[in-house]
């Protein structure tokens, strides 16, 4: 798990990825409104790679104990080091900070791990606030396609050299 001054990120294992695939809500400590759509489909693409290191997180707000997004990595690093995060909240959790402290500690994480050297992201151009979310947690603009805006950031040694494994 992973702690931040208002979150936590919660593994999501193969149990809690299938429920919140399922939307199955019986029982569980979410937000009214989760799991969105985005939530439900980054738990569907973990099942089949069950790489909790690599793999989806729960962010769940420490003051309400409420499931409020997901965020993680789309699976372990490729050859060059590089993984690509992804993350999403439900509208009542937005624009207080939350999506930018969940991914500088997700970043944090990622760069503790001696395979990653790069993280990068890729969020839809109308995607503002994404976009502001990605700058704030360091996050440099790389290039855009037809589609989207790519933003990466880099490992520093110092960075590595001051983490440790979680």
């Amino acid at each position: 798990m992973i702690e931040t001054e208002r979150l936590r990120l919660e593994t999501l294992d193969v149990a809690a990825a299938r429920a919140v695939a399922a939307g199955d809500r019986d029982g569980r400590a979410w937000h009214a409104e989760f799991p969105r759509e985005d939530d439900r489909d980054a738990a569907a693409m973990v099942l089949p790679h069950s790489n909790l290191t690599f793999g989806c997180r729960l962010i769940i707000e420490r003051i309400s104990g409420l499931a409020v997004g997901t965020i993680g990595f789309f699976g372990p690093p490729d050859n060059t080091g590089t993984v690509m995060v992804g993350y999403g909240l439900v509208p009542p959790a937005r624009g207080h900070g939350l999506a930018t402290e969940a991914l500088r500690a997700l970043v944090a994480y990622g760069f503790a791990q001696p395979s990653v050297r790069t993280i990068t992201a890729d969020p839809l151009h109308d995607n503002v606030a994404s976009h502001r979310v990605l700058e704030k947690a360091g996050f440099l603009h790389t290039y855009s396609t037809k589609d989207a805006r790519w933003y990466a950031i880099e490992r520093t040694d110092r960075q590595h050299d001051n983490q440790q494994p979680c």
